[in-house]
């Protein structure tokens, strides 16, 4: 190749003979930046679960109904409006949004979030916004509640945010979201009103306090005991990571402590929840790739409660088929 044209060539121009002693230069246009990813929506009645889950790169998922944000990998604007962010543990993907999301709320005048997380992490928030201090010369007013497990928080009139111990390569919890409510003793009904207001007054309790688990949020976690407890059990809705799908990926989940989907299989087995959502998936599997995996190796009788937060063409079909039902 002639010297001039290989110079050319490396300038990553494409030369056309048009005629004799005639050369047309076609020049390459570069490829649009990567776009941002969708946020998952998911309407499960009466709540909507909404955010992006990818593992890696950010988690952070919202419950509107509830008040709640669970972790805050970034913060798109939809997660400011949740007065509480509860956050499962300290990595990056996890974690990194919360000084913008103290910030974007004060700035907007939506007032000071609220950020629950692991005990031991406490101190390292407050840490980071005293840095922030430093770099913008301000204080951005913010709060901060460290839970040790089984420790909880009324987030809402009698609904209760209750942390668990999981199990991560740094301190972590889950959360169920639990609804206390009051109910006449079992073995008191069919009482007259008289009979009642009479064991009242000597002081005796008539009522019997029922916690009724809503939601629960796994956060990233291995396989463990805590898939045992009956407010994970027994929420309605079940988010839980699902960090690997391929068979030769087991042993890949047990270092970096996640589940696998053998894990989710075992769930769905013992689960009474009403619908099972996916998070965390990775990127290296693409999404269709994911939904092919699940409907083959998910037991058939499981499926139909069972979602990927990510899967945003299946979750739109849903979503079309729930308005059209619904007459709108």
């Amino acid at each position: 190749m002639h010297s001039d044209s290989f110079a050319a060539a490396c300038m990553g121009s494409v030369f056309e003979n048009v005629a004799a002693n005639e050369v047309k230069v076609l020049t390459m246009v570069p490829r649009e930046p990567a776009r941002n990813p969708n946020l998952g929506f998911l309407y499960i009645p009466p709540y909507r679960i909404q955010g992006i889950s990818i593992a890696g790169e950010q988690s952070v998922v919202q419950i509107p109904e509830l008040d709640l944000v669970f972790d805050i990998g970034l913060a798109p604007r939809t997660a400011l409006t949740s007065n509480f962010c509860a956050l499962t543990h300290g990595h990056m993907d996890h974690a990194a949004g919360i000084a913008y999301y103290y910030s974007q709320r004060y700035f907007q005048g939506m007032g000071v979030g609220t950020v629950i997380c692991p005990k031991e992490i406490e101190q390292a928030i407050h840490n980071v916004m005293n840095a922030w201090v430093d770099l913008e010369a301000q204080k951005t007013p913010y709060k901060v509640i460290g839970l040790a497990p089984e420790e909880e928080v009324e987030v809402k009139n009698n609904i209760f945010l209750k942390g668990f111990k999981t199990e991560h390569t740094v301190p972590s919890l889950g959360y169920t979201v639990v609804e206390k409510r009051s109910k006449l003793r079992s073995d008191l009904v069919g009482l007259p009103q008289e009979q009642l207001l009479a064991l009242k007054e000597k002081g005796e309790e008539i009522t019997q306090m029922l916690h009724i688990p809503l939601v629960c949020y796994t956060g990233d976690t291995m396989w463990g005991e805590h898939f045992d407890r009956e407010d994970v059990l027994n929420a309605k809705i079940l988010i839980t990571e699902c960090t690997f799908l391929e068979d030769d990926h087991k042993s890949r989940a047990g270092v970096g402590k996640h589940l696998h989907l053998d894990h989710v299989i075992q769930l769905l087995e013992k689960a009474k929840s009403e619908a099972v959502v996916l998070v965390h998936t990775s990127r290296r599997t693409h999404i269709a790739q994911v939904r092919k995996t699940l409907n083959q190796r998910v037991p058939k009788e499981y499926l139909d409660k069972l979602f990927v937060l990510m899967d945003n063409r299946t979750n739109k079909q849903r979503y079309q088929k729930q308005l059209a039902e619904a007459g709108e």
